[in-house]
């Protein structure tokens, strides 16, 4: 056989057995996959964990639900009790919820705060207190809420994660104390 044959058969043999892109893995975490495509959490093996919670570096990381106008949605406990889903609002200083969830929460207004709009206006809104609020791990008491009745879906603003150092990454969101 001569050096061009088997150079040829070489390349031939290279492109059948290595496939043109490879990817080291398809999607973030520390898994393997069983005969039938589901997957297998290996974060014991790997030294991390899927739980949402992290107490030995400080780190909670919180699934991201869905997207909205592209800011992340998450999960949303109130006095252990109800969950909503609710925007994770980096630019709001205060949390912000529906007239809806305020039913819900039994929540009676007992101050305001004004608030300002894109628009510059100043608009007064009904504020109240909530005993917990909580997001995967990360627990927050006595928390001021702005009722916005025209909200459709609450805003989690700093008055919750202020202590935290955030990094929203593609599916999860993950807290850091400070």
């Amino acid at each position: 056989m001569n050096k061009l044959s088997a150079k040829l058969i070489c390349s031939i043999l290279i492109t059948l057995v290595v496939p043109p892109s490879l990817n080291a893995q398809e999607a973030e975490g520390c898994f393997m996959l069983d005969n039938n495509g589901n997957r297998i959490s290996l974060g014991s093996l790997c030294g991390t964990n899927n739980n949402t919670n992290n107490q030995a570096t400080g780190v909670f990381t919180i699934p991201i639900k869905k997207r909205k106008a592209g800011i992340p949605v998450i999960e949303v406990t109130f006095n252990n009790q109800y969950t909503f889903e609710m925007m994770l609002d980096t630019g709001a200083s205060k949390t912000a919820i529906t007239s809806r969830m305020a039913k819900t929460l039994n929540l009676k207004a007992n101050g305001f705060v004004y608030v300002s709009t894109p628009s510059h206006k100043k608009l007064r809104v009904n504020t109240s207190e909530i005993n917990q609020v909580a997001v995967g791990d990360v627990k927050a008491k006595n928390i001021q809420v702005a009722i916005l009745p025209a909200l459709d879906i609450g805003l989690l603003g700093q008055n919750f994660f202020g202590k935290y150092d955030i990094t929203i990454k593609n599916n999860v969101i993950e807290l850091r104390r400070r």
